[in-house]
């Protein structure tokens, strides 16, 4: 049985960024609301909305102290209602971030546990008394650096924070826990949301005292509950965020008769340009035919078992196009060709703000620039080990996450149209030239490519459930590959390269879908593709 997000394409709005209302340089939920005919224009079905929950903001949002509340920043619960409703005008649904794995220590959860050792909420976070020469239970490390124990000098024990010491780790183990967060899901689905994606979801079985983070042995023993005491019997979208998870645990997630998610993030694409057993800010060059073994994969193994999510960008991860692409002289067509490459995959497609008309890096110069805690944690610790200034800052400027935080880009204005003050984060310099107005003029802008691809998953059921088959090239920087649903065949062809290459293409084609080249013809024979080229053909 076949579910509305199988067919959907998902924008994900970062709130801060997008659109500011009232002047005071953050964006919110009026500004979200003020762009919803753009996003209908674009075509979306779903918006993925990160976090506009109460927050004092020590991680962007997603440090949480009040779940049944918004952020003064972003709006009120009122603002919130109606944006839910005035997407869904125009079939869109608002698809929340659920952040369970921990909560803000300004939570009343946790102001309350850390107390005292008896505290009726003590048991919501994970404590543990040091060892026996004052030191934390363990070397677990946290993702922002440093260690993941802190001491509480109030009762004199540690507590487990696997991200900023701001951010203590909820007790999934404990009932009490898990029925808090499933009457807050009710909570939001009965406001009429269409689905969650959840925040690192593998981490919330964790066994920290035998070093378990993801994956813990209770993972989907939870999940399946949540399913049951929440959205199981609802047609809702549920997406988790799981950094370590390999096809065979994929599935364990999103398969249908395991009753837990819709699909999972999975991230292995995105640590091809990282050395391997190092950090991600641990750079190499990307290999094309790494690229292809892991899509290829993760294609195949999910095609009848599961559900694949596809995505480049996200509000974590740099642009993808200054990242693996061409952000200069072939920024239209390297963005054209990771679009193109993408959305004809099978799976869910999600497009992060601003990719839709090529919004690029911004390289800082000093650390001062930088606004990313995890950023700034690794600057300080990898300073203190010795590393150069530059090494550290080129690292941040290649995979640094305020990368996809600088603002929207809508017109040439003064600071891109996104506010009419000092915005929060600063704007990349070059939105006279990229911007959301100058892309709606102009009729062969990366925007209406990625309109097209969305039209043609509406409009081509091959484009949802055509089966993947990679195809075998000469030049391995060619990323080609079929869509195949009955008698129907559809080839993508995708150059990697600045330079021209060759592609033998063996059958005759019956027309050209869409293309990043205008005016090309393709015939039966021996292709010559531009750089960064990209075409789709009906082949049958």
């Amino acid at each position: 049985m076949s579910s509305w997000w199988q067919k959907a394409v998902v924008y994900q709005v970062y709130p801060r960024s997008f659109q500011d209302s009232n002047g005071d340089g953050i964006g919110d939920l009026k500004g979200i609301i003020q762009r919803l005919d753009y996003l209908a224009y674009l075509g979306i079905d779903a918006i993925w909305l990160s976090p506009v929950y109460k927050s004092p903001n020590d991680d962007n949002g997603y440090d949480i102290s009040d779940y049944q509340e918004i952020m003064d920043e972003f709006g009120t619960m009122e603002d919130m209602e109606i944006l839910i409703a005035e997407a869904m005008k125009r079939n869109i649904r608002i698809v929340m971030d659920l952040v369970v794995n921990h909560t803000s220590d300004e939570h009343p959860w946790f102001v309350e546990a850390r107390q005292s050792r008896d505290n009726q909420y003590r048991d919501f976070y994970i404590w543990s008394d040091p060892d026996s020469q004052g030191n934390p239970p363990n070397d677990l490390g946290s993702t922002f650096s440093g260690p993941a124990w802190e001491y509480s000098e109030l009762t004199g024990q540690y507590y487990l924070h696997l991200f900023s010491k701001k951010q203590p780790d909820l007790n999934w183990g404990n009932q009490e826990v898990r029925q808090s967060v499933y009457d807050m899901m009710n909570f939001w689905i009965e406001k009429g949301i269409g689905g969650f994606r959840m925040d690192v979801i593998d981490l919330v079985g964790k066994q920290p005292f035998k070093k378990i983070t993801g994956n813990g042995p209770k993972l989907h023993e939870y999940l399946q509950e949540m399913n049951r005491a929440t959205f199981g019997n609802k047609d809702l979208m549920t997406v988790g965020e799981t950094w370590g998870a390999t096809p065979e645990i994929a599935k364990l997630y999103s398969k249908p008769n395991r009753n837990e998610l819709s699909m999972v993030f999975q991230f292995e694409h995105s640590g091809l340009d990282q050395q391997p057993g190092k950090e991600k800010w641990d750079l190499i060059d990307l290999s094309i035919p790494a690229l292809k073994d892991v899509f290829s994969k993760w294609q195949t193994e999910l095609a009848s078992e599961g559900w694949n999510s596809l995505f480049w960008n996200n509000h974590d991860l740099p642009r993808i196009i200054s990242r693996w692409g061409n952000d200069k002289e072939f920024r239209v067509q390297s963005g054209k060709m990771f679009a193109i490459l993408l959305h004809l995959l099978k799976g869910t497609p999600y497009i992060y703000q601003g990719e839709e008309i090529g919004m690029i890096n911004y390289p800082v110069e000093t650390i001062e620039e930088v606004d990313d805690i995890e950023s700034i944690n690794m600057y300080n610790v990898r300073l203190s080990q010795g590393y150069a200034k530059e090494d550290i800052l080129d690292s941040i400027n290649a995979k640094g996450r305020d990368n996809a935080r600088t603002p929207m880009q809508w017109n040439d204005s003064k600071n891109a149209g996104f506010t009419s003050n000092k915005p929060w984060l600063h704007i990349n310099p070059n939105y006279p030239e990229i911007n959301v107005e100058k892309a709606l003029e102009e009729k062969d802008s990366l925007f209406y490519t990625y309109k097209k691809l969305i039209q043609l998953r509406h409009e081509h059921p091959i484009v949802v459930w055509g089966t993947y088959n990679l195809v075998d090239t000469e030049d391995e920087n060619i990323f080609a590959y079929c869509r195949v649903l009955d008698e129907q065949k559809w080839l993508i062809i995708t150059n990697f390269q600045e330079k021209t290459t060759t592609f033998d293409l063996k059958e005759e084609p019956k027309s050209v879908l869409i293309q990043n080249y205008t005016k090309k013809e393709y015939t039966k024979g021996m292709l010559y593709l531009d750089p960064y080229e990209a075409v789709v053909l009906e082949i049958s």
